[in-house]
């Protein structure tokens, strides 16, 4: 007999771990780890998944009271090594093992099953996503002798088409009128053949960006010599340790990964890339293909769900050996990864924000550690936590390596970067939106017939309305937070939760303050929509002006056909939030100017600098990346802050000893409709927790606390702390102070290990 340890799909603290049952001889064939099953749990049947099965039977159990698995309900999305994974996020981001399993299965697959009729096996619901077959057809050699009847036009029409190659049989009914029953009638007669081929969506489309190109250079520099050394020496040694490419921006990070994927491709193991925005994805298929072909499968959130599906089982299948993707690509079932490159391995997107909170770069360095592969993270600022770790050189038994790439290849430089006083121009006269020099630089640029990047982490035509007789700000009645005004729809929307209001501001006759009744409620902040109006105002006429932000992008492939505009266009000028700043390669940018460079350093948050530099450090090295000298113009109200000295001169010395990577940091968040009891039941976290570490060294609790958005959707928001020593199972402590409390009526709770987010 055959024991399944299964996890049950079942959205509650109480019931986690797994679960053991026995395996009848009818399942012993198809069950794998991996296999998502149907067992009985009490009076009722529930969905799970395994995660191992052994032959002992369970210790302490009865092997006869043991009861058996009821059906098989999917392949194996996962294997062995992936469950163990699994385990390790459960335990480290303190979530239930069932959400830790939930990323390694197929796109679309859900929890619920049906039956088509009573009586008949239970059915897994997919969303949409399973395999598609063509049908195809082609003449057979009996073809030559036929010869249609002649008041059968259809089944001409179809041979003539036929002749040239064989098709689908939807492309044929799409130009000839009855073709199906054409074919039909013609396979019947040994003509024509129909086969079914299986129908791969979400492939590679067509682009124009030429900077989706990857030509292998005619040399490598020795930072990128000794960079594929170290990498090539991680690879061979298969124990998981990981190499931080250091390398200034345009210094030719992605040559790199190309030439180790190589060379993991030849060692007949596979690849697996992850690139921190979507609007990458796009430029950075374009060159892996452009070297590896159709061994590459894309993943990210903008495909269908039948694209996911498509490209995921591709891998599964073992037909796509090099995975390209966002976060969640981490997640795909390549049975011998011999590489995991993380791309730009500084950025928050690679934290997750939903159960399970891990971070990508964690979960890889655990996953690289489990398969024996190496893991290469890349960044031209890479995030403390991974310096502080290449400094020590080890970290929870894997050996870090850090290997710096301090120059561009061949005539490109890193841009002169000037930080311009916004509060000496206020004082000077100056109203724009542009300082006086980067309204200067913009047209000289566009006059030389080259490309500018201006970058405004805000979107909407201004940051809000206020009252300038009262002062009001419009507010979110459901959220915390003062709505944004975007001019092209004349709305307020809130960014929280996503409602919005008719609202005109001043001079529109109609427009007045929600308080005292005055019509003087005028715009404040600057928005994208704003900078690309005053922009075609001081640029001369025929200049394109490109805005690419979350208004712009909402459609499917909008980041492409935005891109591919920009890259187009003789002489243009892309406005744009932080979705612009990093990864993209356009030689003929020879100005970067940011709008407002203050507006992280305002957050309540203790990675503000850290991220400031990272984010302006990133745009800057959009600019010079060609044989033209570039220049960066930086615009701050607060010109004396060490970020912005840092960036000006292109060093990042920047640390904050007490938090992250100094010690860990835990954020247990609660929420409820009733602000009294999600107090007391926050409260009550805080206390256990206090409990719980008493009399450990390095350990600290805040709160509670109101959340900085103290109230979302609704829902009054509170928050407790909790900082730890950098080698503390943080995971383990707070997993089971949440655990401990239950599920309080009416709150609800989640628990983030290593935040990021104190919002």
């Amino acid at each position: 007999m055959i024991y399944a340890s299964v996890v049950l799909d079942i959205p509650t603290r109480a019931i986690d771990g797994a679960f053991d049952y026995a395996l009848p001889p009818e399942l012993a064939d198809t069950v794998r780890v991996g296999s998502t099953v149907l067992v009985p749990l009490g009076n009722r049947q529930v969905v799970g998944y395994v995660v191992a099965l052994s032959e002992e039977p369970p210790a302490g159990i009865d092997p006869a009271k043991t009861k058996p698995v009821s059906q098989d309900l999917a392949a194996p999305a996962f294997d062995e090594g992936a469950a163990a994974v699994a385990r390790w996020m459960a335990r480290e981001y303190a979530c239930p093992l069932a959400d830790a399993v939930r990323p390694f299965l197929a796109p679309g697959q859900k929890v619920k099953v049906v039956r088509d009729a009573p009586g008949e096996p239970w059915r897994l619901v997919q969303d949409s996503t399973g395999a598609v077959d063509e049908r195809w057809a082609g003449l057979t050699p009996a073809a030559a002798d036929f010869a249609p009847k002649k008041n059968a036009p259809r089944q001409r029409a179809v041979i003539e088409a036929l002749a040239q190659g064989p098709q689908r049989v939807a492309e044929l009914a799409a130009t000839i009128p009855g073709a199906v029953s054409a074919v039909t009638a013609l396979a019947k007669r040994g003509v024509v053949a129909v086969e079914t081929r299986r129908h791969v969506r979400g492939g590679a489309e067509a682009t124009s960006l030429s900077s989706a190109q990857a030509p292998r250079p005619k040399q490598l520099t020795a930072g990128q010599k000794a960079a594929l050394a170290v990498i090539d020496a991680a690879l061979e040694a298969g124990a998981g340790d990981v190499v931080l490419v250091d390398g200034v921006t345009g210094s030719g990070k992605t040559e790199v990964y190309l030439d180790a994927i190589e060379h993991a491709l030849a060692a007949g193991r596979g690849a697996l890339v992850l690139v921190p925005e979507i609007s990458l994805t796009a430029q950075t298929v374009g060159r892996f293909r452009s070297r590896f072909g159709d061994d590459v499968a894309v993943l990210h959130s903008r495909l269908s769900a039948g694209e996911r599906f498509d490209q995921w089982d591709l891998v599964r299948q073992g037909e796509a050996r090099v995975v390209v993707g966002a976060r969640s690509a981490l997640f795909a079932p390549l049975a011998d990864p011999g590489l995991i490159i993380i791309d730009e391995e500084h950025e928050g997107s690679y934290k997750q924000d939903k159960s399970p909170r891990y971070h990508a770069r964690e979960v890889a360095a655990r996953m690289a550690r489990e398969r024996g592969c190496a893991l290469v993270l890349g960044s031209a600022t890479p995030s403390l936590e991974s310096l502080g770790r290449c400094r020590d050189g080890e970290y929870r038994g894997v050996k870090w390596t850090r290997v710096a790439m301090p120059e561009r290849p061949g005539a490109s430089r890193l841009p002169e970067v000037r930080v311009i006083d916004m509060a000496e121009q206020f004082r000077g006269g100056g109203r724009s939106v542009f300082s006086a020099p980067l309204a200067d630089a913009l047209r000289e640029t566009v006059g030389r017939g080259e490309k500018a990047v201006l970058m405004l982490n805000r979107r909407g035509f201004a940051n809000f309305l206020m009252c300038r007789e009262c002062g009001c700000v419009p507010e979110c009645p459901h959220c915390s937070c003062a709505l944004t005004y975007h001019e092209r729809g004349h709305s307020l929307v809130c960014h929280t939760c996503g409602r919005c209001w008719p609202v005109r501001a001043y001079p529109d006759p109609s427009c007045s303050c929600p308080n005292c009744g005055s019509r003087y409620m005028g715009a404040y902040g600057v928005g994208t929509q704003r900078v690309e109006d005053e922009l075609r105002m001081i640029l001369p006429e025929g200049v394109q002006v490109i805005r690419m932000d979350a208004d712009t992008t909402r459609a499917k492939g909008a980041h492409q056909k935005l891109l591919e505009a920009f890259d187009a266009a003789d002489s243009a000028v892309l406005v744009g939030t932080q979705m612009i700043a990093k990864g993209l390669d356009f030689p003929e940018v020879t100005l970067v100017g940011v709008i407002n460079a203050d507006t992280m350093l305002k957050l309540p948050d203790f990675r503000a600098a850290e991220r400031t530099y990272d984010l302006l450090e990133q745009v800057a090295g959009r600019a010079g990346r060609g044989e033209r000298p570039g220049q960066v113009i930086v615009q701050t109200y607060w010109a004396t802050h060490p970020a912005m000295r840092a960036v000006e001169g292109h060093d990042r010395e920047l640390e904050d000893a007490g938090y992250p990577p100094f010690s860990r940091l835990g954020n247990v968040v609660l929420w409820g409709r009733s602000d009294k009891d999600t107090r007391a039941a926050s409260a009550k976290v805080a206390e256990t927790i206090r409990e719980n570490v008493t009399g450990q060294a390095g350990w600290e609790v805040l709160g509670p606390t109101d959340c900085v958005k103290a109230r979302a959707k609704d829902f009054f928001r509170r928050h407790v702390m909790v900082k730890a020593p950098v080698d503390a199972d943080l995971g383990g402590v707070l997993g089971a102070a949440a655990a401990s409390l239950g599920a309080p009526k009416g709150i609800n709770m989640s628990v983030d290990i290593d935040a990021y987010d104190m919002m």
